[in-house]
């Protein structure tokens, strides 16, 4: 039996390895039924504040995006959620794992980020049925004098 008190420390747990800080700005996109609710709880206790919806015209620091096989074309969308994005800000892409409905392959995942000038920068298990892919902006080659 897990006690009350370990049990809220592994749910901010998660929001802690997805570098989730107090105050950050956190929009969410691709909210659907099966997502992981205390995946969802932990960065919002963790950042302070209610995750902004696909709407919200507002800068964010980060970008969870909950994404499964048959939502569409990964690069049109993640061209579109970096508008809002700030300039040292991370997309979260989290997906199904491998063997669940909906599963999306990491080759696809790095194309389209390749394809949107983003870096993949690592991976990671979050909660029992998704995985989370991390895309943050590359950083321009520095030239030699």
């Amino acid at each position: 039996m897990v006690a009350a008190e370990d049990a809220g420390r592994n749910e901010t747990d998660v929001a802690e390895k997805l570098d989730i800080e107090p105050d950050m700005v956190v929009q969410e996109i691709g909210w659907d039924e099966d997502v992981d609710d205390t995946v969802r709880e932990a960065i919002e206790q963790r950042c302070g504040g209610e995750l902004l919806d696909e709407d919200a015209d507002e800068v964010v620091d980060v970008v969870l995006l909950w994404w499964r096989d048959e939502d569409g074309d990964l690069t049109d969308t993640l061209l579109d959620i970096m508008t809002p994005l700030a300039e040292e800000g991370v997309i979260w892409v989290l997906t199904p794992k491998t063997g669940r409905e909906g599963h999306v392959e990491p080759s696809d995942i790095a194309e389209a980020a390749s394809t949107s000038n983003l870096a993949q920068t690592s991976n990671l298990s979050v909660g029992e049925e998704w995985t989370g892919t991390r895309l943050a902006y590359r950083k321009p080659a520095k030239t030699k004098k």
